[in-house]
């Protein structure tokens, strides 16, 4: 970017030519175009170009910002409450990294469970009760017949099946062996409201 600077006065030429830019940084917020308020640009401002590349050590925008290409990041992304629209593809781990919860001066890092579905799960404790109640939502959002049910029995042996899933609402579960059922559950399916997950692509 080039500028044009007040010297005693007098407006010095401007130097368009294509440079490297040097002189002291600034950590004022500026536009990349500056106007001269009420008289838009001086005659001797550079011609605004579509810049090639553009590097700064901290910017702030103050309305959205559209990307039509891929962003690429070498450090970390920082974002308050908000939501994102469409896919997101990560080319390494996806990893939370938070202040740990009972060691001061650590920080505790988690990676995220990986898979070659777009999946959900519920997962709970089922105690004296056959049935495990579903979310009613379930019916518009997953594959029903992808529906899979993982038992954990607690205490002592209930031979423990899944007799039925009745129409995408409930799991009824059997004691084979006719005990009081205590068990852990753990609920998986696949998404339908979204294309199945492509794993393997051209490079």
């Amino acid at each position: 970017m080039a500028e044009f600077r007040l010297n005693g006065g007098v407006v010095a030429p401007a130097n368009c030519a294509d440079a490297s830019p040097t002189g002291q940084l600034s950590y004022v917020y500026d536009y990349i175009v500056k106007k001269i308020q009420n008289s838009g640009f001086h005659d001797q401002t550079c011609t605004p170009w579509l810049h090639g590349n553009v590097k700064f050590e901290n910017m702030q925008i103050n309305q959205d910002i559209t990307a039509v290409v891929n962003i690429t990041a070498s450090g970390n992304i920082s974002a308050a409450l908000g939501t994102v629209s469409g896919d997101v593809g990560s080319f390494g781990t996806k990893n939370f990294n938070i202040a740990h919860p009972t060691k001061d001066g650590k920080r505790l890092i988690y990676g995220c469970l990986e898979g070659p579905e777009n999946g959900v799960y519920i997962r709970g404790r089922l105690t004296k009760s056959n049935v495990i109640q579903l979310p009613d939502y379930w019916v518009g959002l997953v594959d029903l017949e992808s529906i899979t049910v993982t038992l954990t029995q607690i205490g002592y042996s209930q031979d423990l099946i899944v007799d039925t899933i009745q129409w995408g609402q409930k799991v009824i579960v059997k004691s084979n062996n006719g005990t009081t059922i205590d068990c852990y559950y753990t609920i998986n399916a696949t998404r339908k409201d979204v294309p199945p997950l492509e794993v393997e692509v051209d490079s």
